[in-house]
């Protein structure tokens, strides 16, 4: 079965990198371990299992099929699964701090700092002579559909035209937020509902959005979504004719978990450059997505390959699987600087049917800067 989805695994742990394997005959004393170095048979068997199940590519009338009506696809998966396929992610603020209660005074602090140590070495660089700059380093606790309660007109009108909004600058929802945090795919909620029962910040607005309209219901009909604190709505990542509730340099995170992974290859960088444009100077975007040869890529089938490292499951949702380099490359081209990307390559144990399974899962930081670089230049010279 190649339709493995992350959240069907345990989701309460330390932040990766803390539990190694040093006695392979231990393996089975706990549930995941970290950091797993592959042989190079390993890496090669995985190498070969790719190509084979990539040499049969699905039939171009299909994956037209698979494209226009992803929104269908999508839709039907929620339907079916609802609130009971996946776990909130309460990892999310061991991982990524930048979401837990307080961090951002603390993250904002110190970006101020370390740009201001930044442009003075740069403009100590710039009187040395040209040449010599330092090169910068670089998705539910929800209730049942049972549970639904009323929407109030107001905002189920807000929801259904929010697609096409066209958004002023000085007043939109969340304007008068001191933090203001975007989830994009957010799916039931299962990142959502934890940043808000966890963050109780009374200047945090959160914005969650799905390219489907029955987890964007699932989401508004949870008792735990407040309209002053979150505002749920439906939203195409690749339609560029679309526009946001918010204007551009207004947001201080991006989230995207499992997400990006599900968008054809060809407009990965346009959604990325959207997300970019929306973050404030000095904001993040973080990402945790599938790698290289983790498990769920190695069990396809021949025949449901639709391009390099892009597959159909069965259900009709689609996946790619990422190396490092392509997400540096699609998040700096946007005009993001590295903050951090690393390879959670895990061993994960199914101590009852004695099973091993090898995950392999990408997560990255990508700040704006404060300052463009032309700027920074200008402020040396």
């Amino acid at each position: 079965m190649a339709d493995l989805h992350p959240e069907c695994t345990p989701a309460k742990r330390p932040q990766f990198g803390n539990r190694f394997l040093s006695d392979p005959a231990r393996v089975f004393h706990h549930n995941a371990w970290d950091n797993v170095e592959w042989s190079e048979e390993q890496a090669a068997a995985a190498e070969k299992k790719v190509q084979e199940n990539s040499a049969q590519r699905v039939c171009q009338e299909k994956q037209v099929d698979y494209e226009v009506n992803a929104h269908k696809y999508w839709n039907d998966f929620y339907k079916i699964h609802e609130n009971g396929f996946f776990k909130d992610r309460h990892w999310l603020f061991t991982e990524f701090p930048e979401l837990a209660p307080s961090q951002h005074q603390n993250h904002l602090k110190d970006l101020l700092l370390e740009n201001k140590r930044n442009e003075t070495a740069e403009c100590r660089s710039n009187e040395d002579g040209p040449g010599l700059t330092t090169e910068e380093q670089h998705k539910c606790s929800s209730a049942s559909l049972g549970h639904k309660r009323q929407i109030p007109p107001v905002e189920e009108s807000m929801a259904q035209k929010l697609s096409h909004l066209q958004v002023c600058a000085e007043e939109f929802p969340g304007s008068s937020a001191t933090y203001r945090i975007l989830e994009v795919g957010c799916g039931v909620g299962n990142t959502v509902f934890p940043i808000l029962q966890t963050n109780n910040d009374p200047g945090l607005f959160v914005y969650c959005c799905d390219f489907s309209s029955t987890a964007i219901e699932l989401v508004q009909t949870n008792p735990e979504y407040d309209p002053s604190r979150c505002l749920a709505f439906v939203h195409n990542l690749c339609d560029e004719d679309q526009s946001f509730p918010v204007p551009t340099d207004s947001l201080d995170v991006v989230i995207l978990i499992f997400v990006l992974s599900a968008i054809v290859p060809d407009k990965m960088q346009k959604a990325i450059n959207r997300l970019s444009r929306l973050l404030k100077p000095g904001g993040m975007m973080l990402l945790r997505d599938y790698g290289r040869y983790d498990m769920a890529q190695l069990r396809f089938k021949k025949g449901q390959c639709l391009s390099g490292n892009f597959y159909v499951r069965g259900d009709g949702t689609r996946v790619y699987f990422f190396t490092q380099d392509e997400l540096d490359t699609l998040f700096t081209a946007a005009g993001l600087e590295k903050v951090q990307n690393l390879v959670d390559r895990r061993l994960q144990v199914n101590r009852g049917k004695q099973l091993t399974m090898y995950r392999v899962w990408i997560q990255c930081k990508y700040r704006k800067p404060l300052l463009p670089s032309a700027n920074r230049e200008a402020i040396c010279s």
